[in-house]
């Protein structure tokens, strides 16, 4: 299994790479700029719990994106909720056109139901891991 996953990653993260050049950014920053775009507002834990990603390597993330003028923190009593910046929202158009492109160079591979169920099994072995 080990050996299997590792090599899907490799091959998903070239694709992702590719998908996501023209905006300039690294896959997993892309996508989670696209979720803050989502739903503004969210907490840097909520946003860990969902990528399946440690807080810290989400601070990084959220790092990165306020160098680029993309995000912006801002502190409410105890929480900090993250927030596009009007840089971001402009880009809006260019995300959902990488997004389209890695979901069709997957769809190449695998219909949209292989993958969903691909998807569905892969995070279940995590959770129990």
């Amino acid at each position: 299994m080990y050996w299997a996953s590792a090599a899907l990653a490799r091959k998903m993260n070239k694709l992702a790479e590719d998908a996501w050049a023209p905006i300039g950014l690294a896959p997993g920053q892309a996508y989670l700029l696209s979720l803050i775009l989502d739903q503004p507002g969210r907490q840097p834990l909520d946003l860990s719990e969902e990528l399946h990603l440690a807080p810290s390597t989400i601070t990084r993330f959220i790092e990165k994106l306020e160098e680029n003028k993309l995000v912006i923190r801002i502190a409410e009593g105890k929480t900090t909720s993250v927030y596009p910046t009007q840089k971001a929202k402009g880009m809006i158009g260019e995300i959902n056109s990488c997004r389209a492109n890695f979901k069709q160079s997957i769809q190449g591979v695998c219909t949209v139901e292989e993958t969903e169920s691909l998807v569905k099994s892969m995070l279940q072995v995590a959770d129990k891991l």
